[in-house]
């Protein structure tokens, strides 16, 4: 099997904090699944590229993160890894969930090293994972981009997409901070 082809990790969450204030606008509960083929050089999040690190995802865990996004000062959810887009098993639940209980009230921030492009081609579930987001950081980090204090993200490379609105316009459209 390629790499690319990993749609299901091995079902392991790396952590889960409760309220962070760099994963997102706003305070946000954040997911890390674990997982990671991209093994990108100088990765924050080395120990997350192990797909068996950390605990194993159950209906448990699944429930902490949504009672996590409970309060009101919580803006939304945002998944990391890893890679989210190779532990489609974890972050649809997850999604899913989060859209039921919430609806389009909080928002869902998600980080992958996949580009928009190859996503939005899938048909299977990384497609269905994708319809959910709203806003996308994509592409992998790449050292030498690297640039200190860049919002949200790592290196020149990625791009912080409004997914939705990409969608319906069936291009990359970039998310303008207020």
């Amino acid at each position: 099997m390629k790499w690319l082809d990993i749609t299901h990790g091995q079902g392991h969450v790396a952590k889960i904090e409760s309220q962070s204030f760099v994963d997102g606008e706003g305070v946000r509960c954040s997911l890390y699944v674990s997982g990671c083929p991209f093994a990108c050089k100088n990765c924050y999040n080395v120990v997350a590229q192990n797909f068996k690190y950390g605990e194993s995802f159950n209906q448990d865990i699944l429930e902490e993160v949504m009672e996590a996004c409970e309060p009101n000062y919580i803006s939304g959810l945002s998944i990391l890894g890893g890679e989210p887009f190779c532990n489609v098993d974890i972050t649809l639940q997850c999604v899913q969930k989060f859209r039921l209980r919430f609806g389009k009230t909080k928002s869902i921030w998600v980080w992958t090293g996949f580009l928009f492009e190859y996503l939005v081609q899938d048909t299977g579930e990384r497609s269905s994972l994708l319809k959910h987001i709203d806003i996308l950081i994509d592409g992998p980090f790449i050292n030498h981009l690297y640039k200190p204090n860049l919002p949200y993200k790592g290196s020149l490379n990625q791009r912080i997409i409004d997914v939705q609105t990409s969608l319906k316009q069936q291009r990359v459209c970039e998310y303008i901070r207020d």
